[in-house]
């Protein structure tokens, strides 16, 4: 059976809340909601992972889930969604999803080793020097299982917002150049670790879905040409294992003098100062899934797709990231 699967970073969408977590209805954050709802209603999805989600207290007076539940209950009030959210971050934004109960449930359900869960430091060999330095996801990664109407199991999704690249601090050159590194090596420990559960899940012939704001792609810039990997090719797999292969629903994108196309979001280069498009928010797929369809609901590419274009303002307005949107059958 086929299933519309989308992931969309929704960029501090926490801003669109009270302080006691019901949705603000008036003024410039009413607006953008009612415009975020329009994009929301055509995509049509069955589940849309959210990436800067409304945050979760540790406490649990307040939570993603219910403050997503209430949005949608407000903006969107002829198609009832429930939501899911998972570790809390320690930050203000939030990995989480909303579902169609009628079409499939979204459950939180993480590795519950202690040494293994997503909001536990691990160690990871980054190098390739046979030393592993010890890691941790900021954002803990979003693990649920995806069941169909008559709970039926579909499959294992990781939904991720990985360690950004971008330098925000006044630096000079030799700083920008070591936090650059660094960065670089923590962004493939976390997509290490993510990988390393995606095996888990496929050694027992789960399928898996991995999807989120990655903060990379799949080219080889300056700093991955020297590390010799990408950390999407991380999340890709080993091709000595060619059955745990993950495949990404979008082609491989092609450079030209804007940047790469198709393109997701983009950035302002620290040094020339120009507009790059890139490649940045993905869903990759393990083999037992077909994919029918994919896009990024991009109003500048997708310029003959009249339900993009029926969105095209808001798309251009609320976030600085496209939604990446799928047709997918699974097994």
């Amino acid at each position: 059976m086929q299933y519309k699967i989308a992931v969309y970073n929704i960029a501090w969408m926490r801003d669109l809340f009270q302080p006691d977590g019901s949705p603000k209805t008036g003024g410039k954050e009413g607006e953008r909601s009612r415009k975020l709802a329009r994009i929301i209603q055509a995509v049509d999805p069955d589940f849309m992972g959210i990436v800067e989600g409304p945050d979760t207290l540790v406490n649990g007076s307040k939570t993603a889930t219910a403050q997503l539940e209430a949005w949608t209950s407000e903006f969107i009030p002829n198609q009832p969604f429930q939501a899911v959210h998972g570790f809390p971050s320690p930050g203000q934004q939030e990995l989480c999803a909303i579902f169609k109960p009628d079409r499939v449930r979204a459950i939180f359900t993480p590795e519950t080793a202690e040494n293994d869960r997503f909001d536990r430091p691990f160690l990871m060999d980054t190098t390739d020097r046979l030393i592993k330095e010890q890691y941790k996801h900021y954002r803990p990664p979003l693990e649920l299982s995806l069941l169909d109407s008559q709970n039926r199991f579909l499959s294992r999704i990781i939904l991720a917002h990985t360690k950004s690249k971008g330098i925000f601090d006044k630096v000079d050159f030799a700083r920008y150049e070591k936090l650059s590194q660094r960065d670089r090596l923590r962004l493939f420990a976390e997509c290490a670790h993510i990988r390393q559960r995606c095996d888990q899940y496929l050694e027992k012939n789960h399928p898996v879905i991995v999807m989120g704001d990655i903060n990379d792609g799949f080219e080889l810039d300056f700093y991955e040409n020297r590390f010799s990997k990408s950390a999407v090719e991380i999340l890709l797999g080993d091709l000595w294992k060619p059955d745990f292969i993950l495949k990404p629903i979008l082609p491989k994108p092609k450079l030209n003098a804007h940047g790469w196309t198709p393109n997701s979001s983009r950035f302002t280069d620290k040094i020339t100062k120009d507009q790059f498009n890139v490649l940045i928010d993905h869903i990759l797929v393990s083999r037992q899934i077909q994919v029918v369809e994919g896009k990024v609901w991009n109003p500048y590419l997708e310029k003959s797709d009249p339900s993009v274009q029926s969105v095209r303002s808001p798309l251009l307005e609320v976030s600085d990231h496209f939604p990446i949107v799928s047709t997918l059958n699974f097994p």
